[in-house]
């Protein structure tokens, strides 16, 4: 690797870690907003580990080289393979009929749990193609969101408009307005 192209790799790992954090992160307050319950129970949570105290620190793009036969279809070369995560994570077929609604508890005996086995929930793909960065995002999120529920209560703004916009990652279209008031 010349200079040019470790420069460009750090900016990829810049660019990543920013937009895939911040964006769960934001579709985290934007949820807790709609379900202030479970914002409570995550600030209780928080309070129980932390107390008062600042927390602390305790791809899968694929590109077919040639035309391939897959079962009865062919991919042509040059065709971009992907993983439709988004699609996935709300399948009724995985899920159950509540597959898009806000459930948190769903996870609360862990991943294979919810999951039944399968390897279908894949916020940071999996494999050998799995994000390097999913450990550094989530401590990100837990320290960010920790620190929020610390010192604040949140409400959606009533400017907000739901309207979830993006391919590979899923962002507001308009933002987040969030009313925040000290606790």
């Amino acid at each position: 690797m010349n200079t040019q192209d470790v420069m460009n790799e750090c900016k990829l790992f810049y660019l990543a870690g920013q937009e895939t954090t911040s964006s769960l992160l934001n579709w985290t307050i934007v949820l807790l907003s709609r379900f202030p319950s479970w914002q409570q129970k995550a600030r209780e949570e928080v309070n129980l580990v932390f107390g008062s105290n600042t927390p602390d620190y305790d791809g899968l793009n694929r590109l077919v080289r040639k035309d391939t036969k897959l079962g009865n279809m062919t991919l042509p070369a040059t065709s971009q393979i992907l993983i439709p995560i988004i699609m996935i994570h709300q399948d009724p077929e995985l899920w159950g009929e509540d597959a898009k609604e806000f459930k948190p508890e769903r996870f609360s005996e862990g991943i294979l749990k919810a999951t039944r086995g399968q390897t279908i929930y894949l916020p940071f793909g999996g494999g050998p193609k799995q994000c390097i960065g999913q450990n550094l995002a989530l401590l990100e999120v837990k320290m960010a969101l920790s620190l929020i529920l610390q010192n604040f209560s949140f409400q959606l703004s009533p400017s907000y408009a739901h309207a979830p916009a993006g391919l590979l990652i899923l962002e507001p279209q308009y933002g987040t307005p969030i009313i925040l008031h000290r606790l």
